[in-house]
């Protein structure tokens, strides 16, 4: 097959989003497929195994690390053309990915849709929930005009399938373990951040926003701190709230943005994963927490829903029950060193590995190949 894959992130950018999608394209490279990428970021030169098609884009307004991608149809269909392309699979519902669409059917090409991230939901977040109906309404549109829709969890599916989106699929996600592994603990980084053997380290990975519920990421650490007050707390990542964080909390390490060997180091350093995020799709860094052998305390949905059992793999809480997750931080506190606790976190993330998921995302686009939309009338309000 003759995949484009069309994002207005991908790797190097660093966000689960990007991590997923660079994992499907070198997968079904691996498999023997031909697969071109159309985001918005630059490639990490000559070495890269996949073209890449580089596209005009703005700033997201009030995070400028986000871009959004913007091209014509015409353009997509010379894209077409000249790749020969097969099928397209479109991860963002975004003027991009609108655009991608929108060509594929004038060209008869088929379209798997991706539900990677819960933009519509954000919306409470930033006080503009007047809008989500709107939101729903375009995603429904998008959606629809695609042969399939993969969510990466049956949570979420349902909830697209509640949303009105028809044929929907799950197609999780994956973690490489030989990259993400306790042996790249690095006793120099915790003595950089004033731990020793025998300090625990609480450790938050991922975007610093409103909509990852940083008010009680603050509530975990400080409770962390009640029960270890030698203990040390770090956060992996930066975003719009970062500054603001760093003024509240000068007692805690910040690092920044981590990527490639560095970032499953600074995993591997920590003790205690700490990940209160109520708006995941699926939450790829709690699979990369297990499999780097920490404590995880999440809650119950998504990811952890599906690969998680409570004082087994890690400590879960029922989604929005405040108190126990932060009972649960406290019990971690505890249980910080625990190597039961920690040997099976990593010993279930040795299941998880990407090979099967990516035998499946290659189903599901060969699955799509016939069932091309081309003769649809694109004649949805929301979709224009």
């Amino acid at each position: 097959m003759r995949v484009l894959i069309v994002s207005d992130t991908f790797a190097p950018d660093i966000n689960g989003v990007a991590r997923t999608l660079r994992q499907l394209a070198l997968g079904l490279m691996a498999r023997g497929h031909q697969v071109e990428v159309v985001t918005t970021c630059e490639g990490t030169g000559a070495d890269e195994p996949h073209k890449r098609h580089v596209v005009h884009s703005l700033p997201l307004p009030g995070y400028s690390a986000l871009r959004l991608g913007l091209t014509s149809l015409n353009w997509f269909a010379r894209l077409f053309k000249r790749q020969g392309t097969d099928v397209l699979y479109v991860a963002t519902e975004t003027p991009l990915g609108i655009a991608a669409i929108w060509a594929a059917h004038r060209a008869g090409l088929a379209v798997v849709s991706g539900f990677h991230t819960n933009f519509h939901t954000y919306l409470r977040d930033y006080h503009l929930t007047t809008l989500q109906p709107v939101a729903e309404a375009v995603l429904r549109a998008v959606h629809n005009y695609t042969a399939r829709t993969l969510a990466p969890s049956r949570q979420t599916a349902q909830m697209l399938r509640e949303m009105g989106i028809k044929s929907v699929g799950v197609l999780g996600r994956g973690v490489d373990t030989t990259f993400f592994k306790p042996e790249a603990r690095d006793a120099r980084l915790r003595q950089s951040w004033g731990a020793g053997d025998s300090t625990p380290v609480a450790i938050h990975v991922g975007r610093l926003a409103a909509e990852k519920n940083l008010d009680l990421l603050e509530k975990s650490f400080a409770a962390f701190l009640e029960v270890n007050p030698h203990g040390i707390c770090v956060v992996v990542g930066d975003g719009p709230c970062a500054e603001g964080l760093r003024a509240s909390h000068p007692d805690w390490i910040f690092a920044g943005m981590r990527s490639g060997a560095d970032l499953a180091r600074h995993y591997a350093s920590g003790d205690v994963f700490i990940f209160p995020s109520t708006s995941e799709t699926f939450g790829n860094v709690l699979l990369e927490a297990m499999a780097s052998r920490l404590v995880v305390v999440t809650y119950d949905y998504a990811a952890a829903n599906e690969h998680m059992l409570h004082g087994e793999h890690g400590l879960l809480a029922e989604l929005h029950d405040e108190q126990t997750y932060l009972a649960e931080v406290r019990h971690a506190a505890v249980r910080w060193n625990d190597p039961g606790l920690r040997d099976a976190a990593r010993q279930k993330a040795l299941t998880l590995g990407w090979d099967s998921m990516i035998a499946q995302f290659e189903h599901e686009l060969r699955q799509a190949m016939p069932l091309s939309h081309a003769t649809t009338t694109l004649d949805s309000p929301a979709l224009s």
